[in-house]
């Protein structure tokens, strides 16, 4: 069997299915991020490059909707047709089936740049073509959002065709370094590239640069071919797949396994990493177990715990998420939570857990736009501040750009996080087994940890090491006859961890799911 999942690192699970490929993100075992990309036709998806067909220029709002293959029109802005619009401009009319597109594409001048308080219908007109960009997806009824000022981004580096500018990162603070990458990169790019120098570039040696460069221009320029034979609203080139991308944006020397259960996507993986991270190749693996891969590394069921309305947390705390067009609504309960503290401490504990937890579901479920936290009131405006500067050192790990604003006098939190794509919803209810789908159940999949989370309330906050569980005879024979990750019963597990008596008692008018607790006189405990 394959080794387990390392913890203190990162571990990209990818399955590959027959319809869609589904990454799983795990930090310390725990699902971060999760993604999807459809394995049937095409989608509209951040990056992905088209010639396109202006439909309507709207002078009033400075933009264009343009037609890109999508029931819903695209829309662009003024500022986002970019500097050197005029050069692409020029390279689409001239570039046709009788032309060369690299000689076309060197002999273009650049200049002269876009004026920066121009207006769109002086550029613009019906049914003129151009080569745009997606850098939002379709959200809700709104079309994507294009640019016109194409990029291609690598691991490295990102290309700009038609530009001449070579910007380096500001988290790169060696000034020789920078010298020096500014220096290989202008050395090695073609008449009318420019580009931007990643933070991972830094300290990469030349081999590695010039192969990431020339990977890219021979993917802007593989797309001439569809430009020259037609002038029709087409897809020009596709992002990398979901797998490259995660890779190419968070690789690093703490990914510790990448498992993928398809033979083509890890070659392909295997390709891609070679190319921005030599040596690395060995971290990429593939999964040939018996199992399910996202069953054997627990992500089915870390999914179903994590993208219900309600969320659990620590000692009986937890989570109300609520979604809707305008903004996200997140409302934070101590629940069963013993107050064994002084009440302030207590709050400000639950608090804490609900911050961690709430930076992981913005990440996880991509949610994006507004965010409203409504945090359990805290009485001093200390541990208001402590929460502030706790939920910002949090969020410094999600790469999406976001805003997080100071606690209000009630408790509010204001979150503000880019949204390109519409975030990830799954339901994780299931059809009741007695009355068949009039109703609902929690998944099943969870049924030990809500069972585990009341006896660790019993045991830890109200001191009972005395209990009786009384359940149905399947689930009985879950608790009794399953294993759990440490290789025992869940019943022989609980007893160990928590040193208590537990006795278990099957009744058979009980329903699948149910559970009830009774003290040693035999009260039935809420």
């Amino acid at each position: 069997m394959i080794e387990s999942v390392n913890e203190s690192a990162k571990d990209l699970i990818v399955d590959v299915g027959p319809k869609e490929v589904r990454l799983a993100l795990l930090e310390d075992h725990k699902l971060v991020e999760y993604n999807t990309e459809s394995s049937a036709g095409h989608t509209f998806a951040v990056g992905d490059v088209y010639l396109g067909r202006v439909k309507k220029v709207m002078p009033a709002l400075n933009a264009a909707f343009v037609d890109i293959g999508d029931e819903k029109e695209a829309f662009i802005h003024y500022l986002d047709l970019g500097l050197y619009f005029k050069a692409f401009d020029t390279f689409v009319r001239e570039t046709n089936a009788n032309t060369n597109p690299a000689d076309v594409y060197s002999r273009i001048s650049l200049g002269p740049i876009l004026e920066k308080e121009g207006r769109i219908e002086g550029v613009l007109k019906k049914d003129q073509m151009l080569v745009v960009q997606i850098i939002k997806e379709p959200i809700s009824t709104k079309g994507s959002r294009l640019t016109a000022e194409i990029s291609l981004a690598g691991r490295n580096i990102v290309l700009l065709p038609f530009a001449e500018k070579v910007s380096i990162s500001q988290k790169i603070s060696s000034k020789e370094e920078k010298r020096r990458l500014e220096t290989l990169v202008r050395s090695i790019l073609p008449k009318n590239y420019g580009a931007i120098i990643r933070t991972a570039a830094e300290g990469k040696n030349a081999a590695i640069l010039v192969a990431e460069v020339k990977s890219l221009i021979s993917k802007w320029e593989g797309s001439w071919k569809n430009l020259s034979r037609s002038k029709n609203v087409q897809l020009l080139f596709s992002e990398y797949s979901k797998t490259t991308t995660v890779l190419r944006d968070l690789l690093n020397d703490s990914f510790s396994n990448i498992y993928i259960n398809d033979k083509t996507v890890y070659e392909e993986a295997d390709k891609y990493v070679s190319l921005i991270s030599p040596g690395q190749e060995k971290i990429v693996k593939r999964y040939e177990g018996k199992d399910p891969i996202f069953d054997h590394f627990e992500v089915n069921r870390q999914i179903k715990s994590a993208f219900g309305k309600v969320v659990s947390l620590k000692q009986g705390a937890y989570l109300v998420i609520e979604s809707t067009e305008a903004l996200n609504v997140i409302d934070v309960n101590s629940g069963t939570r013993a107050k064994n503290k002084e009440q302030e401490e207590n709050t400000f504990d639950v608090n804490r857990y609900a911050a961690e937890e709430i930076a992981r579901q913005l990440r996880l479920r991509d949610m994006g736009g507004i965010v409203i936290v409504d945090f359990i009131d805290m009485a001093t405006q200390e541990h208001r501040n402590e929460l502030f500067k706790y939920m910002q050192e949090l969020m410094s790990k999600d790469r999406a750009r976001h805003n997080v604003l100071p606690l209000t006098k009630f408790g509010l939190m204001q979150i503000t996080r880019q949204r390109v794509r519409p975030a990830t919803e799954i339901n994780t209810a299931e059809t009741c087994p007695l009355c068949h789908g009039t109703g609902k159940i929690a998944s099943s999949t969870l049924i030990d940890d809500q069972i585990e989370r009341r006896l660790s309330y019993y045991v830890l906050d109200k001191k009972l090491s005395n209990l009786t569980l009384k359940v149905s005879p399947i689930l009985g024979a879950y608790l009794t006859r399953s294993k759990s990750l440490l290789g025992s019963s869940f019943l022989s597990k609980w007893k160990k961890k928590y040193k208590c008596k537990l006795n278990l008692v099957e009744d058979t008018d009980f329903f699948v799911l149910q559970n009830e607790f009774y003290n040693e006189k035999g009260d039935k405990l809420d």
